[in-house]
């Protein structure tokens, strides 16, 4: 697959004028989708204060994404980049290419965020673009973007994910802490059948998204998707295995 030159390879949103920024966040797409898919998630996160890039879809082009990647993580603390700690949050595949990286311990990844991640042996569907659009998100809105988006690929859910993907993404191996974030009515990914994966991280919250369909990320409950991935952050952000900040009180 080739990008057309009307896809963008990279976006940012930076945090308010005049607000420190208190850590960088990294997105990765999932199929179909591309750096400015995720316009409202990148200004939700960055009104935290956290500076937000999206890099291209890895599907399209690998080495791309990978080189993207590298340079965010690699920057200067004080370089125009942002800070550390610097968090990787991809969907769909894209999800499954950070757990990738994760579990390969490429350096200066602080915590990973998963939403809708794909498990290997399920088997693509095809959709016409009326089902799958509803698979994605119940959100009118967000719907409404993905149709009226030229550069969004239709139809991409129905790809096959590269093998090499589910081998490299094993569970045990990601020393980093993970957030994952599902949909528990996804019909792309089931939330059972994630279950096991994020068992075998050795520091994983896996968390279910009522009424929630693939992604995470743009469903109607987008809202509380990001309030629970800034909560995942400002734990990173006081030590590396993201202790509790607050704790229900038993009455």
């Amino acid at each position: 697959m080739t990008a057309t030159a009307a896809v963008p390879v990279i976006a940012s949103w930076p945090e308010p004028e005049g607000i420190a920024p208190r850590g960088t966040v990294v997105v990765v797409p999932g199929r179909g989708e591309h750096p400015r898919t995720y316009e409202r998630f990148g200004r939700r996160i960055a009104a935290d204060g956290y500076r937000v890039w999206a890099v291209s879809d890895p599907l399209v082009d690998e080495s791309r994404t990978i080189n993207q990647i590298h340079r965010f993580l690699a920057a200067a603390a004080d370089d125009e980049i942002g800070p550390r700690p610097r968090v990787l949050v991809g969907s769909d595949s894209g999800a499954l290419f950070v757990a990738g990286l994760a579990a390969r311990g490429v350096p200066g990844i602080a915590g990973i965020v998963l939403a809708g991640l794909p498990i290997a042996g399920e088997e693509p569907v095809e959709r016409d673009w009326a089902d799958e659009v509803e698979a994605r998100t119940a959100c009118p809105t967000h719907q409404r973007v993905l149709t009226t988006d030229d550069a969004f690929r239709r139809a991409a859910l129905a790809e096959r994910l590269p093998a090499t993907w589910f081998a490299q993404a094993r569970a045990a191996e990601i020393a980093v802490p993970v957030l994952g974030l599902h949909g528990e009515a996804d019909p792309v990914s089931p939330l059972d059948s994630v279950r096991p994966w994020y068992a075998d991280v050795p520091s994983a919250e896996l968390v279910g998204i009522a009424s929630g369909r693939h992604d995470a990320l743009n469903d109607q409950t987008h809202r509380t998707a990001a309030a629970t991935i800034v909560l995942f952050l400002e734990r990173l952000r006081i030590g590396a295995d993201a202790p509790a900040i607050a704790r229900e009180v038993a009455l």
